[in-house]
């Protein structure tokens, strides 16, 4: 690919940046426009891989297993943020594992001694976890390295973003207006950091569609606890007593957690639809616009493999344009 073909991505979250990577290590020419560099709600993400309530199937299967690829090879850079971490995912009402959890690296179902109390099943298994503020940092060196370039700026509209012969719309929520897009919904989580007490792995509940949810990532010095998942909600103010809903649920699994000190507060509103899209469409002045949004809470799970299907429509045949 010639370096003179301009393309623009529209959104500085983790699908943003890594389509951007992707893009400029082919040899595009490209410009990130965003309003935050980089997005608050990648940077809200707790973040461990695995490819929850989003549809359709097939794709979102194919999409994570080429990020779940991609992850173990970072996981070999300390850099990156991303590590291979072992853990738990438990229920209350011995529910089976999903199948994409079967297949990863030392997956067993749980001793009973192993579950925490009130829990009556539950599994064991090794998989790529990601400290976001990390990862989103080596994302923008990487792009940088690649010779693509970052704007902040507020777009009205997606025209505002051209002249270029690509535009991937990577705006997640934002989506609503700038497409819009209706069937989009944001779906609030709160997370809260603590220092580390000296966990070392995961643990998440299987809550099914509660808005309550219990997991802690341990990232080094630190981990990140959640959460909530409040549909129809966008608001970024923290909810103090969602706070102590989270810490208390936390701590009532590991007790550990008692004594940890409150570093932050993240808060993000999860991009949500009924269909995760990633398609191509062509704008009156013959610009081809992609869509890459609507990931819900599996943005950073399914990021390379939506990313490199965004980009592979730069390389489609322009003669098969409608």
């Amino acid at each position: 690919m010639k370096r003179e073909v301009r393309v623009v991505v529209v959104g500085a979250g983790v699908a943003g940046l890594t389509t951007a990577v992707v893009l400029a290590e082919v040899g595009a020419l490209v410009y990130v426009i965003a309003e935050q560099v980089p997005g608050v709600t990648s940077l809200a993400a707790g973040a461990v891989w695995g490819p929850y309530l989003v549809e359709p199937k097939d794709k979102v299967d194919q999409w994570g297993q080429r990020s779940l690829e991609i992850f173990r090879k970072l996981a070999e850079d300390p850099s990156t943020g991303v590590r291979l971490t072992s853990g738990i995912e438990a229920s209350r009402t011995a529910e089976a594992p999903p199948e994409w959890a079967t297949t990863l690296p030392g997956f067993r179902p749980c001793e009973p001694a192993e579950l925490p109390a009130g829990f009556s099943a539950g599994y064991r298994f090794t998989v790529p976890l990601i400290d976001m503020p990390t990862y989103l940092a080596y994302l923008l060196r990487r792009l940088d390295a690649a010779g693509g370039t970052v704007e902040r700026r507020r777009l009205v509209s997606l025209a505002d973003a051209g002249p270029a012969a690509l535009i991937v719309n990577c705006t997640g929520l934002g989506a609503q207006e700038l497409v819009p897009d209706h069937d989009l919904r944001p779906i609030r989580g709160q997370h809260v950091v603590v220092t580390n007490p000296g966990l070392t792995e995961f643990f998440s509940e299987d809550t099914g569609l509660s808005q309550d949810l219990l997991c802690f990532y341990p990232h080094g010095d630190t981990v990140v606890l959640g959460g909530t998942a409040l549909d129809g909600e966008g608001s970024l103010a923290p909810d103090e007593k969602a706070a102590v809903g989270i810490l208390a649920r936390c701590v009532e699994v590991e007790p550990r957690l008692a004594k940890a000190r409150v570093l932050e507060h993240r808060l993000g509103a999860r991009p949500t639809r009924a269909m995760v899209r990633v398609e191509a469409e062509w704008a009156e002045d013959g610009t081809v616009v992609v869509h890459n949004y609507g990931h819900g809470g599996a943005g950073v799970t399914l990021s390379w493999g939506c990313a490199e299907e965004a980009a592979s429509f730069l390389a489609a045949d322009r003669a098969d344009r409608p």
